[in-house]
Parts: C-alpha cells; structure tokens; sequence
C-alpha cells in the first residue's frame, strides 16, 4: 500500500468517525479511536450496504458518506453491547 492510500484511509476514517460521533451522541473515542471507528466502519459499510442495494458513489464525497453510515452502525452497536454489559 502507497503512503498515499494510507493518510488518504486514516483522513477518511478520522471524517466519518468525527462525524458518527456528532450523529450518535455520548460515543465519542477520541481523536484515535475515532478514526479506528470509522476505518471499521467503513469497512463494515462495504460489506452491508451493497448487501442492502445501497451504493454511494465511488468518489470522495460518497466515501466519506459510505464510511460514516458504517460507523455510526458501529456506534449503535457498541452502545448496546454497553448497555447489556
């Protein structure tokens, strides 16, 4: 993997975890641990949303969009687990 394609994956997953944090309140990780949040969730996003007939596009904007609908699933997700535990 290129140096490019690396920061180009950490700026995306620290943009939608940011955002995931805003849209689904009280699950912020911080700088880093949003921006694990949103590189899962995008890849979480990849999986799902072709499975649900949804695509976003294939450019930046829709990645981005793509990668935060992931990670606020994520979110969702984790704050149940923590509600059950």
């Amino acid at each position: 993997m290129a140096l490019e394609a690396l920061i180009i994956w950490l700026v995306i997953g620290a943009i939608a975890g940011f955002l995931a944090g805003l849209i689904v309140k009280g699950y912020g990780f911080g700088l880093v641990g949003n921006i694990v949040v949103g590189i899962v969730g995008a890849f979480l996003a990849g999986w799902l949303l072709p499975r649900l007939g949804l695509f976003t596009g294939g450019d930046m904007v829709g990645t981005i969009i793509s990668a935060t609908i992931g990670s606020v699933i994520l979110l969702f997700l984790i704050g149940l687990f923590r509600r059950a535990a």
